[in-house]
């Protein structure tokens, strides 16, 4: 496992090398388009960072659990995940430390931490990725695209759940 990233990068040389291309000269080139890309990126990702942090910090997401939670139990998500269900498509670290938790109070190998694993790995975080993506296109209305990755994240989770109860 440890060769692999040795074995890509010769495998990418000699690719290079095979069809005249000059692979220094096209990864700098590369690297000089990535450094303004992140730049224009860093206002949009900081919005949604910030966003985040006031829902948590205000307890803000605390009523969302409240008010989706009978939902959730309703699709087959068990109520001990509906706070993961809920802080996934906001959040990448802050879903990875409550999968940690379900992991420390019931056990990876248990329903609830199997459901847990499937779910975290099958869904995406929704807000963070449409920032990035729609952030470098002249795509403005982004309600459309928002409101059916949302519900492939809720659909997901709850297939997630359904395929743990037959494992």
């Amino acid at each position: 496992m440890s060769l692999l990233l040795p074995f890509v990068f010769i495998a990418a040389f000699v690719c290079a090398f095979v069809k005249k291309v000059n692979a220094y000269g096209s990864f700098i080139q590369g690297a000089k388009e990535a450094v303004p890309l992140a730049v224009s990126l860093f206002p949009f990702v900081a919005a949604v960072i910030i966003a985040v942090e006031l829902m948590r910090a205000s307890g803000l997401y605390n009523v969302f659990n409240f008010v989706f939670s009978p939902l959730l139990k309703l699709l087959g998500i068990p109520e001990e995940l509906s706070q993961l269900a809920l802080l996934r498509p906001f959040s990448g670290s802050g879903s990875l430390a409550l999968l940690n938790d379900v992991f420390t109070a019931y056990g990876p190998d248990s329903y609830v931490g199997r459901c847990a694993s499937v779910m975290f790995g099958s869904t995406e975080t929704v807000f963070y990725i449409a920032t990035v993506y729609f952030s470098g296109t002249k795509v403005r209305r982004l309600g459309g695209a928002l409101v059916i990755a949302l519900a492939c994240c809720v659909l997901s989770a709850a297939l997630a759940c359904l395929l743990c109860k037959f494992m």
